[in-house]
């Protein structure tokens, strides 16, 4: 009986010992709660609570009421006013060159030299001619002359004194013709000296001295071109709907505004001079041109520029700070503040720039409180503090409003 009660006690402890194991597990998962449990009776729940984060501030504003003029935004390129290409009126080798490439030359300045030996000897053969024409007709006339005297005298028929008259005709049209040709010959020697036929600036010579150069038009031989600069033109091409706009507002002669692509700012003024008489059917584009004066002549053909086209009158318009405007997707909103401090952001429709200032076309009203400061702080719906402020202070670069000019100066610009 003992040796059977020894035997079944260790199978007694054998079944206990996973009971234990799992015990001293969960234990061992009990104590962080205890833990913590015994750190919250630590606490002072009588104590003061965390401080929550304070109401921002921000700066606001109404918009601004200004009478502003409004202009079409155009892009296109600087064209000389003239442009000639100098050719030769006459054949000839050249002997000099009287010019740098690239200077700026002047009417009628002596640009090549040809050879004018040739035609020197024409004009000498054409001056002897004239002289031998004269020659002739003196004679004619002294026949004639002697023959009207000896008519008293029947000593000369009627028909000799008729054909005495035609000779001193004819003598006298050939002296008219050999004088012509001392005209054509003096002409050749010339423009064996090529001048410039306009002031500007002329580009590199295209022969050199010792070359043989043909006379032509548009066969002759190129030596070079001259582009006149001052004044210069713009060209650029306009939509159909900027077209008819600028037609309906008598926009011919209207003053334009053109700023190069390194400046930020339209410092040259000028006017409108000229539209095309009809749109291209496949761009439905106009072509059209003003004028600007470039009496530095920094103004180059072939430059890029941005113009802005004035047309109409001046137009009362809402105005807010550029950085004020936020991008929402694909729309454009505006940060408000309502009444009880609420943010409210409101989609708008933005016109032109103007400085640091941003015509509003749609979605604000003059009463509407705009966040000029502190728009990162700002959240739609969140609540904040307003504090007033200036939006002709928050952008000192706004220039002020002049009288409207009828000599072609810039007004009150947006752009």
């Amino acid at each position: 009986m003992n040796m059977i009660s020894k035997i079944d006690a260790p199978a007694e402890n054998a079944q206990d010992a996973p009971r234990r194991t799992r015990w001293r597990k969960a234990g061992w998962a009990a104590l962080p709660l205890v833990a913590i449990a015994a750190a919250w009776g630590l606490i002072d729940h009588d104590g003061p609570a965390v401080a929550a984060m304070p109401t921002p501030t921000v700066s606001v504003a109404q918009p601004l009421v200004r009478s502003v003029t409004e202009w079409d935004d155009y892009v296109g390129r600087f064209e000389a006013s003239k442009s000639v290409e100098v050719r030769p009126r006459v054949s000839g080798a050249i002997t000099a060159v009287h010019f740098t490439d690239g200077a700026i030359v002047r009417k009628g300045q002596l640009l090549f030299s040809i050879d004018a030996r040739p035609y020197a000897a024409a004009l000498a053969e054409a001056r002897a001619s004239v002289a031998s024409a004269a020659s002739d007709l003196a004679l004619a006339r002294a026949n004639l002359d002697r023959a009207n005297r000896l008519v008293l005298d029947d000593a000369v028929s009627k028909s000799d004194l008729d054909q005495l008259g035609a000779r001193v005709r004819a003598a006298g049209a050939a002296l008219v013709a050999a004088q012509a040709r001392v005209q054509a010959r003096a002409l050749d020697v010339e423009f064996s000296q090529v001048r410039a036929p306009i002031s500007g600036r002329i580009s590199d010579r295209r022969i050199d001295a010792g070359n043989l150069v043909s006379a032509g038009d548009t066969s002759g031989t190129l030596l070079t071109t001259i582009n006149a600069l001052d004044p210069i033109y713009f060209a650029f091409d306009a939509s159909e709907g900027l077209f008819l706009k600028s037609k309906r507002a008598g926009a011919e002669g209207s003053a334009v505004e053109v700023r190069l692509q390194d400046e930020s700012e339209f410092r040259r003024t000028g006017r409108l001079d000229f539209t095309d008489n009809g749109l291209d059917p496949r761009s439905g584009t106009v072509r059209g041109r003003a004028v600007l004066a470039n009496p530095d002549l920094f103004l180059t053909p072939g430059m890029f520029g941005n113009m802005r086209l004035a047309n109409g009158g001046q137009v009362s318009s809402l105005l807010v700070p550029d950085a004020s405007i936020q991008t929402d997707q694909a729309r454009k909103t505006v940060l408000t503040v309502a009444a009880d401090g609420t943010v409210v952001a409101k989609a708008v429709t933005l016109g032109p720039a103007l400085g640091g200032l941003r015509i509003i076309r749609a979605g604000l009203s003059p009463r509407d409180r705009v966040i000029i400061s502190g728009t990162q702080m700002a959240m739609p719906g969140g609540k904040v503090q307003a504090r007033a402020g200036r939006i002709a202070a928050a952008v000192a670069t706004a220039p002020p409003l002049p009288a409207p000019s009828t000599a072609g100066e810039a007004t009150f610009a947006a752009r």
